[in-house]
């Protein structure tokens, strides 16, 4: 430990309270975050002689200071653990990995409710289903609910402009309330008949949709009949093709755990209102021989469920270690569920199912992380890099490239490859200014002086491999950049095109002096340094793009004579965007507020 700090007056001076302490090294990175229902207890057992594992005496040995937090209560420090363990990505915490928000089957707010595919908060007007496991299960769901309860799914700025049914209407998937033809008292009707189905009560919802059936026969109301047999036909068969077998109106999660090949995978299957969604595998990192499948199971609670609903059962393969933590979760979040590690009937096949998949998701990651593992490995020896197997996993490679139309909205991309897979959360774009337009050579030194700059006052680790998509001159300017920063030069690759530019034919240019080269169309280390190449490459491009759209978009708008910035948001989103002014028509455009029929004929023809 540095002179400056003295751990057994830090040891001496922690309170017996709870919260949050960090491990940190020399460096100042952060090793390992943990909670704690006493910090003076829980710190000080650290530095114990004989402590619980080789990997935590190895953990301590790096130790250079330590840092808490005191927090009101240990449901408090379990959430300030997870917010730091996420931000931090300690190297010694079980990291999941921080996806995307999970998504949501949305009933809309309106008088006419709409149904859409939904990710983000869920604090909004309307009424939110979920969350599903993916994608595929939700928009799965709302086909469902197209075909039997005939539901809008349109955009409001479609659905506020239509003068006749869409192609949804003609081929059954929507009653067509736009152009009033269901009443929108029927529609709603219609919308608590699906939201009564999605709970689970679909056999209540099949009854009542026979009676108003037979109703309407008696009434002698033949075709309003005739459309009710038709929805109950359609439920039936949906509920006929349900694969899972339903149990009333069960919230549950099952989450197994599978262990193979020093991986670990976690499946979690969601079940919502008795239905089974599906399931989604995740592959925790930091992974050590000393953690157990307990341990795994209870990282993945505290990290998954502080922000994700949490349903009124987890049925589990294995038991929890900490018995408390579901009651830190309760006073968290407000809600309380129970663990079932033996469950019987339907919930011991919903887990022997998340077993199994568990099981063949984690065999695929083998397979592909073997071939991903030997592309690292046959890159690594083509460039001469001394590496270990710790190494290889950790080596990081980062990819510039430039992106512009004719020197317009010039932009740089930086993408990162890393544990044997691209890293997309790691990714950059850098907008280039005061720069000639068209100067590729200066858009390359200016992003590589910002990214580098970093790395030499220190605020960045310098990655293994630095790839310039371009041939010698590309290579040239990142040597003089690099040189001018005081960094090592032995790390710059360039990839040059070779001829026809088919992939293949690159050679691998580098900036101390040795020869390139090239390594032919079968190599698999050439094969990783094109895909590195080509998603830096699109990667710019879907950026430029979207620059120069947006630039193109606010110009053109504000070329009109009598088109402000009020004016032009209020067209912007009457219309769901540019190209929805675009294809408007005069009516369309003055139909907005501020727009008179000069001004929407003046914008109708200067779109054209």
């Amino acid at each position: 430990m540095p002179d400056d700090f003295n751990l057994k007056s830090f040891l001496a001076d922690l309170p017996h309270l709870p919260g949050v302490y960090r491990h940190i090294d020399e460096r100042g990175e952060v090793l390992y975050v943990g909670k704690a229902r006493d910090l003076k207890k829980r710190v000080s057992s650290y530095f114990q002689k004989n402590l619980a594992s080789p990997r935590i005496s190895h953990m301590v040995a790096r130790v250079a200071r330590l840092e808490v937090t005191v927090t009101r209560s240990e449901a408090e420090a379990l959430l300030l653990e997870n917010n730091l363990i996420k931000r931090l990505k300690p190297r010694y915490n079980i990291l999941f990995r921080d996806d995307k928000s999970y998504p949501y089957l949305m009933f809309s707010g309106h008088e006419v409710p709409r149904i859409a595919y939904y990710r983000g908060s869920t604090s909004g007007k309307g009424r939110y289903f979920g969350p599903y496991p993916n994608a595929w299960a939700v928009r799965e769901t709302i086909q469902i609910l197209q075909r039997v309860f005939r539901l809008r799914t349109c955009e409001d700025s479609v659905y506020a402009n239509r003068s006749r049914p869409c192609l949804l209407h003609q081929i059954g998937r929507c009653s067509a309330p736009c152009v009033k033809l269901i009443s929108p008292d029927d529609y709603q009707d219609d919308v608590r008949r699906a939201v009564r189905f999605l709970d689970g009560q679909a056999g209540k919802v099949l009854k009542d949709i026979e009676a108003r059936m037979h109703q309407a026969s008696q009434a002698l109301a033949f075709e309003q009949a005739a459309a009710l047999r038709d929805q109950m036909g359609a439920l039936a068969k949906v509920l006929q093709q349900q694969s899972m077998e339903k149990v009333g109106d069960d919230d549950v999660d099952i989450i197994a755990i599978s262990t193979a090949g020093g991986r670990v995978c976690v499946n979690l299957a969601m079940v919502r209102g008795g239905r089974h969604l599906g399931d989604k595998p995740f592959f925790p990192s930091n992974i050590s021989v000393e953690n157990s499948a307990g341990d795994v199971l209870a990282a993945f609670v505290a990290q998954h469920y502080i922000e994700s609903v949490l349903p009124p059962v987890l049925v589990c393969s294995h038991s929890l270690p900490d018995a408390g933590l579901m009651s830190l979760l309760a006073e968290q979040t407000g809600k309380k569920a129970r663990v079932v590690v033996r469950p019987q009937g339907i919930r011991k096949t919903w887990l022997e199912q998340a077993v199994r998949n568990a099981d063949m998701a984690l065999a695929r990651l083998l397979t592909e992380s073997t071939a991903r593992v030997e592309r690292t490995l046959a890159l690594a020896t083509a460039l001469d890099l001394d590496v270990d197997e710790a190494a290889l996993d950790a080596l990081h490679i980062e990819c510039f490239d430039i992106s512009h139309t004719a020197g317009e909205a010039t932009q740089a991309s930086c993408v990162v490859y890393e544990h044997h897979d691209m890293q997309p959360t790691l990714y950059r774009r850098y907008n280039i200014a005061g720069i000639t337009p068209g100067d590729d050579y200066a858009a390359m030194r200016q992003v590589l002086t910002r990214r580098f700059s970093r790395v030499a006052d220190g605020q960045a680790d310098m990655p293994g491999v630095v790839l310039i998509d371009g041939g010698k001159g590309q290579v040239e300017i990142a040597r003089q950049v690099f040189a001018e920063l005081g960094l090592d030069i032995h790390s710059i690759v360039g990839v040059a095109k070779g001829e026809g530019r088919k992939v293949g034919l690159e050679t691998l240019v580098f900036a101390d002096e040795r020869p390139p080269v090239a390594l032919g169309i079968e190599s698999a280390a050439l094969m990783l340094v094109a895909q590195i190449r080509d998603e830096a490459h699109r990667f710019a491009i879907t950026g430029m793009r979207a620059k120069r759209a947006k630039a193109r978009t606010v110009s053109r708008l504000e070329e009109i004579e009598g088109v402000g910035a009020r004016r032009r948001q209020r067209l912007l989103a009457r219309f769901g965007g540019f190209s929805g002014v675009v294809d408007a028509s005069i009516d369309d455009l003055r139909s907005v507020a501020g727009i008179s029929d000069e001004l929407a004929e003046r914008i109708y023809h200067a779109l054209r």
